[in-house]
């Protein structure tokens, strides 16, 4: 098994590209080019590994869920602990490796989009750390059920400007995002958030991300001694997930299961599972699968978790789906809530909902497993975003 490669450029297998207007395709390049040359410069990197230490708190541990375990009486249960950094998820990783790219590149402008509100958050952070102006565009459906992260934005001193424009969620902020950059093109930099949009986002972000994986590597061999049996990660658009598997890619043992938004059933059509109920499709410049009806018009997408809550997934996912290196499934609105209040009361930590879609279905597959198989479920973020949400009991 070789890593995911581009068979051309911009390009996993069949997916990715560039579907953008002739306006955008000087700054994707501006922007391939500039990171080509800093990725390889031992000044920012070095001021990256800085950030990520002494600003974002990492390296993040792996932590063995014994109580759930012994519940189970299944396979072992490692979190990775991704909710430990600062501003409380994965997104951190990201953003802190885009908002030093984009100073390096000279702009003086953030923009970002978001739907939980991590990503905001997490940019809205960087953004005061480096000195440079921070725009958020957050759907006005996620602005009112993410209330604390939108809070914690204004209090870092961005600007949260909501989108009322069609479902008022994370699809829509995107359209937004995009629209403010064809404006300001030359003073801003557009922060996407996941594994998204056109090359050379898609490959920038895993980067970034890939942190997590190195990290769980090590650090199941140093408690283990031995690989895990599988990796179990939430995906929205898929940042976390990619970031956790890429460095098990070539390890063929190593099993991956991403797991999407199932909502309130996919027979419902509320959902977000884009593999269940999606087919390729071009959205915001990218090829991959996409929630569309038979006109190809992309259709409204519904998950209790918002970072959940997008009808595309990147491309690097919908290569290995292809290949069938990482298998793909959903649990539902229900069932992440569940797992939600279980790993709370047991483990004494209160998971993201997106992060609970993940731990569902790790607890479901630990329960089938022998004890001697290991399991690592990536802990995206921390579940403080979501305590207002009514779940009932």
């Amino acid at each position: 098994m070789i890593k995911s490669k581009k068979d051309k450029k911009g390009y996993f297998g069949d997916f990715g590209g560039q579907f953008v207007p002739e306006t955008l395709m000087t700054p994707l390049k501006e922007l391939e080019d500039s990171y080509i040359k800093l990725w390889r410069d031992k000044r920012f990197k070095a001021e990256l590994d800085e950030m990520l230490s002494g600003f974002a708190g990492r390296p993040t541990p792996i932590y063995f869920a014994g109580n759930l375990t012994d519940q189970l009486n299944g396979a072992k249960i490692y979190l990775k602990r991704e909710d430990l950094t600062h501003t409380g998820a994965h997104k951190i990783n990201n953003a802190a490796g885009q908002a030093l790219l984009a100073k390096y590149m000279g702009k003086k402008r953030i923009i970002a989009e978001t739907g939980a509100g991590q990503h905001g958050v997490a940019t809205s952070a960087v953004s005061a750390a480096l000195g440079l102006e921070c725009v958020v565009y957050m759907g006005a459906v996620d602005m009112e059920r993410q209330q604390p992260n939108v809070k914690r934005m204004q209090l870092l001193g961005a600007k949260v400007i909501p989108v009322n424009s069609g479902s008022k969620t994370l699809k829509d902020a995107i359209n937004e995002a995009i629209r403010d950059w064809v404006t300001n093109i030359r003073t801003s930099h557009y922060l996407i958030g996941s594994v998204l949009g056109p090359h050379p986002y898609p490959i920038i972000v895993r980067n970034f991300q890939r942190v997590i994986g190195t990290e769980a590597k090590k650090q199941i061999l140093q408690k283990e001694k031995r690989l895990p049996d599988y990796l179990v990660a939430s995906i929205g658009g898929g940042s976390n997930s990619i970031g956790l598997f890429y460095d098990f890619l070539n390890d063929n043992k190593v099993r991956m299961i991403g797991v999407e938004a199932g909502g309130r059933g996919i027979k419902s059509g509320k959902h977000a599972a884009r593999f269940t109920g999606g087919r390729p499709g071009i959205l915001h410049g990218t090829l991959s699968y996409v929630l569309q009806d038979k006109f190809g018009q992309i259709t409204e997408t519904h998950s209790v978790a918002a970072g959940l809550d997008y009808p595309s997934v990147g491309p690097e996912h919908a290569y290995l789906h292809s290949i069938g290196r990482v298998q793909y499934t959903s649990v539902t609105d229900k069932e992440a809530i569940e797992a939600f209040r279980l790993l709370s009361e047991m483990e004494g930590i209160i998971p993201a909902f997106e992060s609970a879609h993940a731990i569902a279905y790790g607890l479901k597959l630990a329960g089938k497993l022998p004890k001697n198989k290991i399991i690592i479920i990536n802990l995206s973020g921390r579940g403080d975003k979501d305590l207002l949400t009514n779940i009932g009991k």
